[in-house]
């Protein structure tokens, strides 16, 4: 547990000891608060029943944020050891293939969480001089973040699994956002689908991204939402332990 925890700090030092960690965190406060202001003028012109977080989701900045934040913050997690030339160092030392992905993971989880804590200051301004009480309510506000958890943990887990494929970042980076961008194009064939009934029509029903955040964003928390994130976080960390792992076939 201590050899885990000092690789998360390892991971997490290098983040913010570079670039990377500032260039995305200063990415993403542009946008949380372009997204912002233009949520709030639409809510000035047009009043809407819609929870404040689903008008968020709708917009494209969340998507936005997540895409191309996602495989800048996983890129270097192996690509920058093998490119270093201190991944076969790091192997060599008293700690497990598994605790080297976790501890990967895990350091890029953290910093993706702490990307996302302005929205809540975005949330306290919007209770504070609305004076309603439902904008803050607390079950909506923790299945949100349930929501952008799960998501993440998802694009972490690829964004690993195509760092650990290459020594060279900027691949790592570009096979990232092409795996996510079509795991999220798979959402709009749902949209196509609808109204429709048949196996297909359900099978990407449940792969549809936008509907699984716009329940989390009502407050509703799908077990079979839960199942399909958690599958294939699982699903790519196993592919990224293999990887890692086949040095040892070489």
């Amino acid at each position: 547990m201590q050899a885990w925890w000092t690789m998360v700090r390892r991971e997490l030092g290098g983040i913010f000891g570079s670039w990377t960690g500032y260039v995305v965190i200063s990415v993403v406060l542009f946008l949380l608060g372009l997204c912002f202001v233009n949520l709030l003028q639409a809510l000035n012109s047009e009043p809407t029943e819609q929870p404040v977080m689903e008008l968020f989701y709708s917009t494209y900045y969340f998507w936005l944020i997540l895409l191309l934040a996602a495989p800048i913050i996983t890129m270097r997690s192996f690509a920058l050891e093998k490119y270093s030339g201190t991944f076969e160092t790091l192997m060599t030392t008293p700690v497990s293939d598994f605790q080297v992905v976790m501890a990967k993971f895990t350091g890029a989880m953290i910093f993706y969480m702490m990307m996302w804590l302005p929205l809540l200051g975005c949330i306290f301004i919007v209770r504070h001089y609305s004076n309603a009480p439902d904008v803050l309510d607390v079950a909506t506000l923790g299945s949100t973040f349930l929501g952008i958890f799960l998501l993440g943990a998802l694009y972490m887990s690829l964004g690993c699994f195509a760092s650990a494929l290459t020594r060279n970042q900027i691949i790592a980076a570009m096979g990232a956002f092409a795996l996510g961008i079509s795991l999220f194009l798979l959402s709009f064939l749902s949209i196509s689908f609808a109204g429709r009934t048949g196996w297909l029509a359900q099978l990407f029903a449940h792969f549809s991204l936008l509907e699984h955040m716009r329940d989390f964003a009502r407050g509703v928390v799908d077990t079979r939402a839960l199942a399909f994130y958690s599958s294939l976080t699982v699903l790519f960390l196993f592919l990224t332990h293999k990887v890692v792992e086949s040095r040892r076939w070489k």
